[in-house]
């Protein structure tokens, strides 16, 4: 060992005995940042890693370490100075040993002056550090697998461009072997072969974030093989001008042996795909505890089928081998109830016929170009995930982002591969479930509180209801009946102690039939399993089969994994009825939302119109609300109160975009019920410095004239949240590391009206905020400089969302409920429609709940444009892919209001989502600047570290020389 280090010690001395280790290592740092800055145009893809840095590192290696190596045996030979060496008391093997380690130190010197560039990313972005780690390992075990090479070739000559041209050639061709030039050329398998044995390919897997031991083995076999090689070249120096003897055809057989262990023990590590450690920050790349336990809760076999062509588009080649990784992962943690089949139907008729006939799936024709020409290739590129009679078909668009860079370049990446799968299976199976009778899924018993008046009190209706209520409970529980208890108890009796009880601690009051028959009764229903208890509401309709329907939704809020319903409130299309006349369905502003929504749960669309929110509910979705009437806002409050869930986007402001941005001011018919439980949005609006840059019309003077022009400048109105701006803590936003919120309001929190309720805040918007109550929508710069827009006050940070959950009261506990009929409205009952028949009859009895369980939740988001198309595609044009952070937060809001946590911890991780903060072009040359003059600071610092060590030396020599 002693040798070694010695050896190892001169040897890199050595290296900078002439410039050619400054020179390795100025080229190292002006190649990386060229590369960074420039050739991959790091402010341009606004995204916060340092994925360039790495990203060319195998090529450049190749011909950095060339150079490093090739005088390091070559040099000996041409000066006659290795007989020397082999016949001096080292041994060949610290020689060997010493020039690799002393090429490793200067490598790990080279990469350790790079370390200000991810130090500064770290500074303007969510850096994820596990990628970096990744890419420095790699590269360290890159780099020795091409000092091996490196240091063999020159042991082969005696003339250091030749072991040059030697080496760049071996490791050309060990990169190209797993490069897309070459694996484009071939299908899956021959393709994920020739990847196996690559450089490239090895490198790009670990630098993803993911350290697998057969990819570290892989450049530690390259290593042993070719330093084996340099160990029998140095002895068949040794045998120069002998004839061959026994000897030297046992070193040869040693020699082989050893590489053939170092190869082999490749192929024994291939099916071990356990030893690998998930450095990412959020687990990117390993199935979740989300995963894991909707896995344990299947009860039928789960067919996962990948359908891929051998021939596809160069950009989807390299993401096949990961997704199949990944289904092999669901296989693994499924066990038996997880099958996973991978197809070609250009290779299979049947399964062709197959995947078009059952599944839908055809071919999708890209566009691919070569040097000599363009071709289109018609490829399959989906997974179908099935149980039981359900299905779905994940398509290549479920599957990648996209993003679009400078000179028409588009980088393409797995979106989220396990959210898809995992949020898929949790679809089909709750689909599934909901099929069957809930009962079968209910793990303890149901009972059946029926609150009913007596028979005198009760309008007849309802005394027919009351009588069928019994025979539906027990047709629903046929073959479960162990699992249902019935009990019908009257509110009226011993004085009316069961109603007080009711009204206390559910907020149940008696109903009424009509303001014309005021008598009050009492019909109340809920369901009970242990702690859980789910109201069920009365039906508008007072039939046998819509009682069924309702009692049926109740349950189904009681059985785990059953598929929930949203309803959403939406403005209305106000172009709606021209499109059905020209037979085109209307349009919605939150088309994106509705499209991401529909994969999770069931949607339902309603007006609230009748005052009544549908029974199957189970979430209220309010989206920016205009002008709602008493009735609609009686539905809202009255759902509340039953123990209900809601996500209310609202504010002042209204944006329509056309050909430019226009804004007004409107009113929602909330406000008083918001400032009734606890909340009040004032009539301004946020301007953040801390913004999103957006293309908008720009007036600017020039010669006295006005020219409007399309600019990208930061835009106020949309103020960029990130870090703590963003609750960590709260599971909303605990997954979202950035948000843009369009045209948001402050939320001012009344402490004495929100009593005992728990109120988090959820987005905070940076301490650089005004608000301003004007509705300028375009800035101008000429006349507000700062931000483009007219200021109000100090900036201090401002509320823009919150989080609400306990026991609301009611708004109309002291008014009369609107759905009460007049005896002026009970005369209309005779009217006749169009056709000149009667109306039915449709009794409304009513009454209202005074206060809500504790279990109701309201999620209050202050815009009306959060998670609109309008906003999203704005943002989109900004970042160059497709913007989903305000659905992610909707959906989350959803999981958690619902108490459905599985999937909020998976939502929203794309390679893709970490961006930079918004910077002007003076602050991105600051940071640019620093990063070339940290990496000439740092090649000062190594120069004068050698100059003092050669001063020590010479100190140390001179002091030799006097003691002699």
């Amino acid at each position: 060992m002693h040798d070694l280090m010695t050896i190892a010690r001169k040897e890199f001395r050595g290296f900078f005995a002439s410039p050619a280790a400054f020179l390795f290592l100025g080229v190292f740092l002006a190649v990386t940042l060229f590369v960074v800055f420039w050739g991959e145009a790091f402010f341009a893809r606004n995204i916060a890693d340092v994925r360039p840095l790495f990203e060319w590192m195998p090529v450049l290696l190749i011909f950095l370490i060339g150079a490093l190596t090739m005088r390091s045996w070559s040099e000996e030979r041409r000066s006659g100075t290795v007989e020397s060496l082999l016949t001096s008391p080292v041994g060949p093997l610290p020689l060997i040993g010493g020039k690799f380690l002393a090429g490793m130190g200067l490598l790990a010197l080279a990469l350790a002056m790079t370390l200000p560039l991810p130090i500064t990313v770290s500074f303007i972005g969510p850096l994820d550090w596990g990628p970096v780690i990744g890419g420095y390992v790699a590269t360290l075990f890159l780099g020795a697998a091409y000092l091996s090479i490196g240091l063999f070739m020159s042991s082969r000559t005696d003339n250091p461009i030749v072991s040059l041209i030697l080496t760049t050639l071996v490791c050309g061709i060990f990169y190209l072997l797993g490069s897309s030039l070459l694996t484009n050329l071939f299908g899956h398998q021959v393709a994920h072969f020739l990847e196996e044995i690559g450089t490239g390919s090895r490198f790009d897997s670990i630098t993803r974030g993911v350290i697998d031991l057969r990819d570290l083995y892989y450049y530690v076999s390259i290593t042993g093989v070719f330093l084996v090689l340099n160990r029998l070249s140095l002895e068949r120096m040794r045998w120069a001008g002998n004839p061959p003897n026994r000897r030297h055809r046992g070193w040869t057989w040693v020699c082989a042996l050893a590489i053939a262990n170092f190869v082999v023990a490749n192929a024994w590590l291939t099916p071990v795909s356990s030893a690998r450690a998930d450095i990412t920050q959020s687990q990117m790349y390993s199935l979740s505890d989300a995963t894991y336990h909707e896995l344990n809760q299947l009860h039928e076999p789960l067919v996962i089928r990948g359908y891929f062509s051998d021939k596809t588009h160069p950009l989807l080649a390299p993401l096949v081998p990961r997704i199949r990784d990944l289904l092999q992962e669901y296989a693994i943690a499924g066990g038996k109830n997880v099958q996973v089949q991978f197809l070609d139907p250009t290779k299979d008729h049947d399964v062709e016929e197959q995947a078009a006939s059952q599944y839908g799936i055809k071919p999708v024709p890209f566009q691919t170009a070569s040097r000599y020409q363009s071709s289109v290739v018609n490829a399959y590129f989906n997974v179908v995930v099935s149980y039981g009679d359900q299905y779905q078909v994940l398509g290549f668009r479920d599957l990648i982002d996209v993003k679009s860079q400078s000179d028409n370049k588009l980088d393409v990446a797995l979106k989220s591969p396990e959210y898809e799968l995992t949020r898929t299976i949790h679809k089909l199976v709750s689909t599934y479930r909901a099929g069957d009778n809930a009962f079968a899924s209910i793990d303890q018993p149901v009972t059946f509180h029926g609150y009913f008046s007596s028979e005198q009190k009760l309008p007849k209706e309802l005394v027919q209801l009351k009588g069928n209520v019994t025979d539906i409970l027990k047709d629903m529980a046929k073959g479960h009946e162990d699992k249902l208890s019935v009990q019908i108890e009257d509110p009226d009796a011993n004085g009316g102690k069961l109603g007080d009880q009711l009204t206390e601690q559910y907020g149940y009051q008696p109903r009424i039939a009509s303001l014309t028959d005021p008598q009050p009764f009492w019909f109340n229903m809920t369901l009970q399993s242990g702690d859980n208890v789910v109201p069920v509401p009365l039906p508008d309709t007072l039939d046998k089969a819509a009682m069924k329907r309702s009692i049926k939704s109740a349950l189904q809020r009681l059985t785990p994994g059953v598929l929930k319903t949203v309803t959403v409130v939406a403005p209305q299309d106000p172009m709606a009825r021209m499109r059905q006349m020209r037979g085109m369905p209307p349009q919605s502003q939150y088309q994106k939302l509705m499209t991401a929504l529909k994969d999770n749960v069931r949607v339902k669309q309603s007006q609230l119109a009748d005052g009544k929110v549908p029974a199957e509910t189970d979430l209220l979705l309010v989206l920016a609300p205009q002008n709602l009437d008493d009735k609609q806002r009686f539905a809202i409050d009255q759902f509340l109160m039953r123990g209900g869930r809601i996500v209310m986007a609202t504010s002042p402001f209204k944006v329509s975009a056309g050909r430019s941005l226009s804004m007004e001011k409107t009113k929602s018919g909330l406000e008083d019920w918001l400032a009734r439980m606890g909340v009040t949005i004032q009539p301004k609006m946020v301007l953040d410095a801390q913004s999103s840059s957006l293309p908008v019309p720009v007036t600017r003077n020039v010669g006295g004239m006005n020219f409007r022009e399309i600019q990208m400048v930061p835009y106020a109105p949309f103020p960029d949240l990130r870090g703590d701006e963003l609750n960590p803590k709260h599971p909303v936003t605990r997954s979202l590391d950035q948000m843009t919120l369009g045209w948001a309001s402050p939320i001012t929190i009344d402490q004495k009206a929100m009593g005992d309720r728990n109120v988090t805040r959820l987005l905070e918007s940076s301490p650089q905020t005004w608000t301003t109550d004007s509705t300028q929508a375009i800035p101008n710069m000429n006349q507000y400089p700062q931000l483009g827009f007219a200021t109000h006050g100090e900036p201090k940070a401002q509320t823009l969302a919150v989080a609400i959950k306990g026991q609301f009261q009611s708004y109309y506990a002291d008014r009369q409920s609107p759905l009460a009929q007049s005896a002026d409205d009970k005369g209309n009952k005779n009217a006749k429609n169009a056709q000149g028949k009667k109306q039915a009859d449709k009794p409304t009895f009513t009454s209202v709940i005074k206060q809500s369980p504790d279990s109701s939740r309201l999620v209050l988001i202050a815009s009306n444009a959060f998670a609109s198309d309008t906003m999203v595609n704005l943002v989109s044009q900004e970042l160059g892919t497709v913007y989903t952070k305000p659905i992610d937060m909707v959906q989350n809001a959803i999981d958690w209001s619902l108490e459905d946590p599985g999937l909020l911890a998976l939502r929203g991780q794309t390679q893709f989502a970490r961006t930079l903060v918004p910077m002007d072009n003076n602050t991105q040359r600051f940071w640019e600047y620093l990063n070339y003059g940290l990496a000439a600071l740092a090649l000062l610092l190594v120069w004068l570290w050698r100059r003092s060590v050669r001063a020590g030396d010479r100190r140390r020599y001179q002091r030799i020389l006097a003691e002699v």
